[in-house]
C-alpha cells in the first residue's frame, strides 16, 4: 500500500521473503540473521519504551502547566474538574484556549507540512518531527484551557513520531522495512500507556486497533514497550489511579444491571461514534476555522458557566457520576442533570472536532457512559435496591467506550487499568463491552451520516 504523505511510500512488494529458514530478504537491504533482527528488536523496544514513557510524562506536566496558568488549578482523581475556578475565568480560559489553537492549527495545516494520522504512520507516512510537536502540544494546550475534546491523541501521535525517527537511524543497521509497521504501531500504543499508566490498552491499541493481528512478535514488543512507558510515565506524574472508584466487589446485582443497560448505552455509543466521524471527516481546515473554533470554545465556555463538567477530556464528569451514591442520588434533578450533562459533553466534543480541533473521543466516550451508566443506575435501584452506582457508571463507562472505539478488549482493559478496579469487576465488564458492541450494529442504519459533504 503506498502512503499518501508526500514524498514517502510504503510498499508491499517490498515485505521481506523468508530465505533458508534463517534469513529474510527486503528490497533494498541487505539479508539479516534472524538473530540479529531479534536484537535489533529488543533494544528498539527498550530505547522506544523509555522513549515514549518520557514523552507522555512530559505531555502530562505540560496539561498541569495550562490548567495553572490558565484556571489556576491542577487536575486530579480529588479534584478532576475546575468546579472551584470563577465561572468567568472558566469562559475566558476557553476562549483564549480556541483562539490560540485555531491560529495554530490553520498555520500547520495551510503554512506547513501535513501531519498524518497515527495510522497513517503505522502504514507508512512519515511525521515530521517539528510539525508534529507543535501539533501535539496544540492539543494539550487546547484539553488544558478546557476544550471538549480528548487528550489521548497526542501522546500516540507524539510516540508514533518516535517510532519511525527510530527506524530511519536504525535502518541503516539492518532493521527490515516490514518492522517499521511494528515499532510505529508499538510506539504509539506505548504513548498512550505513558500517559494513563495502562500497559495493557496501550498493547492492545497497538494490535487491536493499529496493526489489527496477533502473534507472539507484535504482544511481546507492543507489551514491553507499554509497560516500560507506563513504568516513565508514572515515575514523571504519578502513578494514582485516573478515576477514583471504591474499592467494594462486584456482585450478581451488577452482572444483571449490565445485562439490561449496556445494549442501551451500546446503541448511543454507536451513535456518538458516528456523529464524531463524520465531524472528522468533515474537519474545518480552512480560514474558516480561525472564527468557529472559538465560536465553539465560547459556546463551551457558556456551558461551563453552570455546568463545568462539560471542559476537558470528560475526567470531571466522568468522576462526578461515579461519586454519585444511592443515598444521595434519588430525585429527578439528578437524573436530568446527568442526561443534560451526557448530550452537552457528546455534542460539544462533536462541534469542536468538526470546528478543526485534533484530539481523540475516548475519555469523552467513558464520561458520556459513566453519566448515562449513573443515571440508569439511579432507576435500576428502585427496582434492585443496593447496587451501587458508581459500579453502574464504571458498566455504562465500558459499554460506551467499546461500541464507540470498536475495541472490546481495549476497553475493557482500560477501564480496569485506569479505575484500579478489582478482579471482581472483569465479569461485569467483559459482559457490559460484548453487549455494548453488540447492540451498536443497530446503529448502522443511518446511512446519511455516511456521505459526509466538504468541509469549510
Amino acid at each position: 500500500m503506498n502512503s499518501e504523505a508526500a514524498g514517502t511510500t510504503y510498499d508491499s512488494s517490498a515485505r521481506t521473503r523468508k530465505v533458508a529458514g534463517s534469513e529474510t530478504v527486503s528490497s533494498g537491504t541487505p539479508p539479516i540473521s534472524s538473530r540479529r533482527r531479534a536484537l535489533i528488536l529488543i533494544v528498539s523496544t527498550v530505547v522506544l519504551g523509555i522513549a515514549a514513557g518520557i514523552s507522555s510524562g512530559l505531555l502530562s506536566l505540560l496539561l498541569s502547566s495550562v490548567e495553572h496558568a490558565f484556571l489556576g488549578f491542577v487536575e486530579s482523581s480529588s479534584m478532576p474538574g475546575a468546579f472551584e475556578v470563577n465561572r468567568w475565568r472558566r469562559l475566558a480560559s476557553l476562549i483564549v484556549g480556541g483562539t490560540v489553537a485555531a491560529v495554530i492549527w490553520w498555520l500547520l495545516r495551510n503554512r506547513a507540512r501535513h501531519v498524518p494520522s497515527v495510522k497513517k504512520a503505522v502504514d507508512g507516512a512519515d511525521m515530521p518531527v517539528w510539525q508534529t510537536i507543535v501539533h501535539v502540544m496544540t492539543q494539550i494546550f487546547l484539553v488544558g484551557t478546557g476544550g471538549s475534546v480528548g487528550r489521548e491523541v497526542a501522546p500516540r501521535e507524539a510516540g508514533a513520531m518516535l517510532g519511525g525517527l527510530w527506524f530511519r537511524f536504525m535502518h541503516r543497521w539492518g532493521l527490515q522495512q516490514e518492522d517499521r509497521e511494528l515499532l510505529v504501531a508499538a510506539a504509539a500504543g506505548a504513548g498512550f500507556a505513558g500517559v494513563y499508566i495502562s500497559p495493557l490498552t496501550g498493547a492492545l491499541f497497538c494490535v487491536e486497533i493499529l496493526l489489527r493481528r496477533v502473534n507472539a512478535e507484535t504482544v511481546a514488543v507492543s507489551l514491553a514497550m507499554s509497560s516500560l512507558a507506563s513504568f516513565i510515565g508514572g515515575s514523571i506524574h504519578g502513578t494514582e489511579p485516573y478515576y477514583a472508584v471504591p474499592d467494594t466487589p462486584f456482585s450478581w446485582q451488577i452482572l444483571a444491571f449490565a445485562a439490561v443497560a449496556s445494549p442501551l448505552i451500546g446503541i448511543a455509543g454507536g451513535f456518538f461514534s458516528r456523529a464524531s466521524q463524520c465531524a472528522e471527516t468533515r474537519k474545518t481546515t480552512g480560514v474558516h476555522m480561525l472564527w468557529l473554533l472559538p465560536l465553539i470554545t465560547a459556546l463551551t465556555g457558556i456551558v461551563a458557566i453552570w455546568a463545568p463538567e462539560v471542559m476537558g477530556n470528560g475526567r470531571a464528569l466522568a468522576q462526578t457520576a461515579l461519586n454519585y451514591s444511592a443515598g444521595t442520588a434519588t430525585n429527578v434533578t439528578v437524573l436530568v442533570t446527568l442526561a443534560a450533562l451526557a448530550c452537552a459533553k457528546a455534542l460539544l466534543t462533536t462541534l469542536t472536532l468538526k470546528a478543526g480541533a485534533s484530539g481523540g473521543t475516548l475519555t469523552p466516550s467513558i464520561a458520556i457512559g459513566a453519566a448515562l451508566g449513573a443515571l440508569l443506575g439511579i432507576l435500576w435501584n428502585n427496582l434492585v435496591p443496593g447496587t451501587p452506582i458508581w459500579q453502574c457508571a464504571i458498566v455504562g463507562a465500558v459499554a460506551l467506550l467499546s461500541s464507540s472505539q470498536h475495541a472490546p478488549l481495549m476497553a475493557m482493559t482500560m477501564l480496569a487499568e485506569v479505575s484500579h478496579v478489582s478482579i471482581t469487576a472483569l465479569g461485569p465488564l467483559g459482559l457490559a463491552t460484548s453487549l455494548g458492541v453488540a447492540a451498536s450494529n443497530l446503529t448502522k442504519f443511518t446511512p446519511h451520516l455516511d456521505n459526509p459533504r466538504r468541509s469549510l
